[in-house]
């Protein structure tokens, strides 16, 4: 199949997921996935809506979409984790809201761990080893 045989209404459609994740449109986010979008689909990157959502900073969209079965450990084409991503932008509920998920600190390259050593975060290194 090339590429004049994609449904544009489709692709229109999975864009319109990933800006709604990234802007942090929770409930219109959650209506797509619950008519049957995809809760783990990822763009050409790897990142998962779950990432873009973590990574802009929008904890009630991140809790949603684990709530609908988003996988908090799924790692990009870069080698990064959504736990990572909010350690890097500093979220602190975006991180809280990704552990309390089941987000693996130690994950991908770097990992979330890796990172809040890299940038001193002493906050998220204590959460991450408090166990």
């Amino acid at each position: 199949m090339g590429r004049m045989d994609r449904d544009p209404e489709l692709d229109e459609s999975v864009t319109r997921m990933f800006d709604l994740a990234r802007a942090g449109d929770t409930e219109a986010l959650r209506a797509c996935v619950e008519a049957g979008g995809p809760v783990n689909l990822t763009n050409g990157k790897g990142d998962t809506l779950l990432m873009l959502a973590a990574y802009y900073g929008h904890a009630e969209t991140v809790r949603m979409l684990v709530t609908c079965g988003a996988d908090p450990n799924v790692i990009n084409g870069r080698g990064q984790t959504p736990l990572a991503g909010a350690v890097f932008k500093k979220e602190s509920a975006v991180v809280r809201a990704l552990l309390d998920a089941g987000a693996d600190p130690n994950a991908g390259a770097p990992s979330a761990l890796d990172t809040a050593r890299m940038f001193a975060n002493d906050q998220f290194i204590q959460w991450f080893t408090a166990s």
